[in-house]
């Protein structure tokens, strides 16, 4: 499976923005789908994830309320839909693939795509 993520920017605080991450390989529907980010000098951290089925969600308590990830297996695309966006939100994000949700949570996804930027200013 690879992955590819676009729609990062500038953005102002308390605006909004979607990524997108396009999978391809013909067996990408069949994986649950996530997103991290990474910000400059920290850690990368898990944002949120999405099962196969697209019925479960799972968030970072730092997202959750904002944040809304979603699947369009059609398009073989994965989304997340970042409202009230904050300037702690400024980092890279990156959206990732496995054959379980858990492991996205867990960071050990199996496949990892290229980040895209998110600035947020103040």
């Amino acid at each position: 499976v690879q992955l590819q993520a676009s729609g990062g920017g500038l953005v102002q605080a308390g605006g909004s923005l979607r990524l997108s991450c396009a999978a391809s390989g013909r067996t990408s529907s069949s994986y649950a789908k996530g997103w991290f980010r990474q910000a400059p000098g920290k850690e990368r951290e898990f944002v949120a994830a999405i099962s196969v089925s697209g019925g479960s969600t799972y968030y970072a308590d730092s997202v959750k309320g904002r944040f809304t990830i979603s699947r369009d297996d059609a398009k073989n695309t994965v989304y997340l839909r970042m409202n009230s966006l904050k300037s702690e939100d400024t980092a890279v994000y990156y959206c990732a693939a496995d054959r379980t949700p858990g492991r996205i949570v867990a960071g050990s996804s199996e496949y990892w795509g290229q980040g895209t930027l998110v600035t947020v200013s103040s």
